[in-house]
């Protein structure tokens, strides 16, 4: 389905038109109108950020970037308003997306475990700047130059200002054998990735760093003494009931049925539908966007001091302050005033994921897809779903 621009936009000032002349109408039906138009409004943007005057359904639009599945969930109020899923988590056998589909998180997981790592602070398990060598039990961050008057913190870390190295990591088959993490931190014993060092001053700038969420997950670890997955079930998704939504690396409590396959660029199959990521911290999640949106409300009412049920006022305004010459600590933040917003995006083999909320209204969104092209068609659906609702634009740095 295509239509002219401004046609869409005639349909929009007519739906709000008509909503307001009918008081009797029920929320529920104007939640359904407005994703309808939602879905038949998307606009492609072209690679200089430019939205295309032709609109398009959500599904041509997956089509045409080659995109198999998207799970959306849309929330306002601290509300879940609706969740869908659009085309098939798997091809063959051929299985529908539904809301309780789970996808790879990937480094959305960073944000998530920064919010426990918070929790693990506020009762003292470990000090936000203290050095983590302090507390780790099973491997220590090497000295070096660059250590000897600044050490890596949980803050530094949690801001990629930690000046540790390994920004990503590839994730393996899950044929392969999985290395532990302190091979993983060490670099050998079947480590696909390089060892994790500091190669600049902690604090002197921002490095988007994977292997400093691994240290992150080991200290956490070490203090508490569990596996980072029950520890993480435990103290935030079983309080939250982020029920679909684990930190193992098969989600073993999820049918089969209801995990979603990955896809390459071209369209090809992740061998066995997707690979393992022992760096959970940094890119283990599995979830929903329905649970996702229901941890992004969470911390928005914590920012707010409207409930500490996930952290206190002070921590999560901690989290959303800007570290200078980097982001917020453990999750990206933009805009000002009313448009001020915490977010963050995620990228594994096969998968793309963004979560986005205003941190003054507690309205956002969480888009996921099983596509290694998701990315585009994530920005298309943030464009759209701001203009549709009248938010602020919510695309990162938009």
């Amino acid at each position: 389905m295509k239509l002219n621009y401004l046609s869409t936009v005639f349909l929009l000032v007519a739906f709000t038109v008509n909503v307001s002349a009918k008081e009797n109408e029920s929320s529920s039906d104007t939640v359904k109108a407005k994703q309808k138009i939602f879905e038949n409004s998307i606009r492609a943007i072209d690679n200089n950020g430019e939205s295309s005057e032709t609109v398009s359904s959500i599904q041509s639009r997956m089509q045409a970037l080659a995109v198999p599945g998207v799970s959306i969930a849309v929330f306002d109020n601290n509300q879940i308003l609706w969740a869908q899923g659009y085309g098939v988590s798997m091809k063959a056998p051929k299985q529908q997306v539904t809301i309780d589909t789970v996808f790879q998180a990937a480094s959305i997981s960073k944000a998530v475990t920064s919010v426990a790592a918070f929790q693990m602070i506020e009762r003292g398990k470990f000090d936000l700047d203290e050095n983590v060598n302090n507390k780790l039990k099973h491997w220590q961050v090497p000295e070096n130059q660059y250590t000897k008057k600044h050490k890596v913190t949980p803050r530094n870390i949690m801001s990629h200002t930690s000046g540790l190295s390994v920004s990503g990591f590839a994730g393996y088959e899950t044929k392969e054998q999985v290395p532990s993490i302190i091979d993983i931190l060490n670099g050998e014993n079947g480590s696909n990735s390089a060892a994790v060092r500091v190669f600049q001053t902690p604090g002197q700038s921002e490095y988007y760093s994977g292997g400093g969420m691994t240290v992150l997950q080991l200290l956490m670890e070490d203090s508490s003494e569990q596996s980072f997955a029950a520890l993480l079930k435990q103290q935030l998704l079983e309080p939250l009931t982020m029920t679909n939504s684990t930190f193992e690396l098969q989600p073993k409590h999820i049918p089969l049925s209801n995990i979603a396959s990955g896809y390459d660029g071209d369209g090809k199959l992740i061998a066995a539908g997707h690979h393992f990521y022992p760096e959970k911290a940094a890119a283990g999640l599995w979830s929903t966007p329905s649970d996702l949106a229901t941890f992004m409300i969470a911390l928005g009412q914590a920012y707010r001091g409207e409930s500490e049920k996930l952290l206190s006022q002070q921590s999560a305004k901690i989290m959303l302050t800007r570290v200078p010459g980097a982001g917020g600590t453990g999750i990206g933040i933009d805009g000002k005033a009313q448009a001020f917003r915490f977010r963050h995006s995620g990228g594994n083999a096969g998968f793309t994921c963004y979560a986005v909320s205003f941190a003054n209204s507690g309205k956002g969104f969480v888009v996921m897809t099983n596509s290694d092209n998701g990315f585009r068609l994530i920005h298309e659906i943030s464009r759209t779903l701001s203009e549709v609702y009248q938010w602020p634009a919510m695309w990162m740095r938009e």
